[in-house]
């Protein structure tokens, strides 16, 4: 048969228990949160790098491509003056009609050029704007998912234990409580039960033992 101390004991055991498996599976869900969180981070964070690289590759192919075009105008430039120098000594041009000329194609050149180079300026504008807006956009991102983890803490799992404790202390008592009357009856009168020394007392000397813990 089982006493109230050890009923007592027994949920204290099972309130301990309880506390510390809950403590256990709190601490493994809050690391499986951790990874799932930090291999979230690590994806953005290489996307974000993908976006950067491509960005970077566009902007390449653009310099190539304005280059090229300014390679082109000036290959022109040089055959129109070549032609043109061939031409005008053929035909007895003076020089100084091959030199307006000359100069009137080097003023169109200069403002194709131009042109190039005011593309190219705003391709390059264009490709710091994408850049920021990449770099922008992957941390808010990332702020979205770094977010605070709850961990279970030793000093929380002390005070459920505490808890189950006080617990099975007030069960013990109760149990205690219902196994002792307040009063008995006896041949000699009656007897009141004393919670102190788990004894009851008697109109005699002696103290009648019931059940001492």
């Amino acid at each position: 048969m089982c006493t109230p101390l050890a009923l007592g004991w027994a949920s204290f055991a099972l309130g301990a228990g309880s506390g510390v498996a809950q403590y256990a599976g709190q601490r493994q869900q809050a690391k499986a949160q951790a990874a799932y969180q930090a291999q979230s981070i690590a994806m953005a964070q290489r996307k974000a790098a993908m976006q950067e690289t491509v960005a970077i590759m566009e902007r390449q192919q653009q310099e190539q491509a304005v280059a090229q075009e300014k390679g082109k105008v000036a290959k022109k430039g040089e055959a129109v003056q070549a032609t043109a120098t061939v031409a005008a000594g053929e035909a007895g041009v003076s020089g100084l009609s091959v030199q307006a000329l000359m100069d009137d194609y080097i003023r169109q050149q200069a403002g194709q050029v131009a042109a190039l180079t005011s593309q190219d300026k705003l391709y390059a504008l264009r490709h710091g704007l994408n850049l920021e807006q990449i770099a922008l956009a992957s941390q808010q991102e990332i702020m979205g998912l770094d977010r605070p983890i709850d961990k279970p803490s030793k000093l929380g799992l002390g005070l459920g234990i505490l808890s189950s404790g006080l617990s099975a202390f007030g069960t013990y008592k109760s149990l205690q409580a219902s196994a002792r009357p307040a009063t008995i009856q006896t041949s000699m009168g009656t007897s009141s039960y004393m919670s102190d020394t788990d004894q009851y007392s008697l109109p005699a000397r002696s103290p009648l033992l019931i059940g001492k813990r």
